[in-house]
C-alpha cells in the first residue's frame, strides 16, 4: 500500500468521562453517593504525512512530531494548515525522517489538550510509531498549545519546541524532565517575547533541561528560520522519552 504525504483523515475519538444517573435521585435531604457518565465525541481534521520509506519496512518504528499552527490557520479548509511550518516543509520534502500528524482547530477555537491526546492516541495506535521519539511544536496560537498540552501530559512527550508562545510559570515545574527548546523573537507584538522569558526563567528554576534562541530584532514570524533549521531536527532525535537527562542546564542557544 501506498502512503503519501497529503494523507488527509478526519478523526471520531469517544471520550468516556463518568449523564446517566445509576441511582435514584434522593428525595431525602442529606448527603447520598451518586455516580456521573456521559459520552464526548471529539472530531478533528488534520493532516498526515508518512516518510517515503515508511512502507519498505513493516518493522521499523518511526519517530513522529505533532504540529500546531497558529490561529490564523483556524478553520474547514485543511488546506490552510499548509501555510507555515512542518506541513509546509513536507509539501516539497518527501524524505522527511518523522511522521506528522498536523491538527486543524475548528474557527473561534482554541488547542484543547484532551482532544490532542486522544488524536494521538488514534495515529500511535494505526501507525508504526516509536512512542519514545514523540515530539511536540507550534507556533503562536499553536505554541500556547504546545506549552499547555505538554503540561497536562509531560509524560509524554521526549522534547518539545514551542515558538512564539507562552504557558502557565507556575506549572512549569511539571515540564523539569522533558528537554525543551523555546524560540521567540525579541521585536514581536503579536505575542510579546516576555511570555517564553518567564517560562524560560521558571523552568531553569525549576531544573529544567531548557535551551532558548531568542532572536534579536525578530518579530512575529520566528518560526520560518526555526522550521527551516535542520538542527531543531537533529536535536529532536537526540531525546527519547524517559532518557536520564544531563544535571546542568545548557547554556542559552545563540539567535541563528
Amino acid at each position: 500500500m501506498k502512503f503519501s504525504w497529503n494523507c488527509l483523515a478526519a478523526v471520531v475519538l469517544g471520550m468516556i468521562t463518568t449523564a446517566t444517573l445509576h441511582a435514584e435521585t434522593p428525595a431525602d435531604a442529606g448527603q447520598h453517593a451518586q455516580k456521573f457518565e456521559k459520552q464526548i465525541t471529539v472530531t478533528l481534521d488534520y493532516l498526515l504525512f508518512l516518510p517515503e520509506d515508511y512502507a519498505k519496512d513493516a518493522d521499523k518504528k518511526w519517530p513522529l512530531i505533532l504540529f500546531l499552527h497558529g490561529s490564523g490557520e483556524r478553520g474547514n479548509d485543511i488546506n490552510k494548515v499548509k501555510v507555515h511550518g512542518i506541513p509546509k516543509i513536507v509539501e516539497d520534502k518527501k524524505d522527511f525522517g518523522f511522521i506528522t500528524i498536523s491538527p486543524q482547530c475548528p474557527d473561534n477555537g482554541w488547542w484543547k489538550a484532551n482532544e490532542l491526546e486522544l488524536l494521538l492516541d488514534d495515529v500511535v495506535a494505526k501507525y508504526h510509531v516509536d512512542a519514545d521519539r514523540v515530539y511536540l511544536t507550534g507556533l503562536s496560537m499553536g505554541g500556547f498549545g504546545t506549552w499547555d498540552l505538554a503540561i497536562d501530559a509531560p509524560k509524554r512527550f521526549a522534547a518539545i519546541a514551542p515558538m512564539c508562545g507562552g504557558g502557565n510559570p507556575y506549572m512549569a515545574r511539571r515540564l523539569k524532565d522533558i528537554p525543551i527548546w523555546v524560540f521567540h523573537g525579541d521585536a514581536d507584538k503579536a505575542v510579546p517575547v516576555q511570555k517564553s522569558d518567564e517560562m524560560v526563567d521558571a523552568l531553569k528554576k525549576a531544573g529544567a533541561d531548557v535551551k532558548f534562541t531568542r532572536y534579536e530584532g525578530v518579530g512575529h514570524d520566528c518560526w520560518t528560520q526555526s522550521y527551516d533549521n535542520p538542527e531543531l531536527y537533529t536535536w529532536f532525535l537526540s531525546h527519547k522519552r524517559g532518557e536520564k537527562r544531563a544535571t546542568t542546564n545548557p547554556a542559552t542557544a545563540p539567535a541563528k
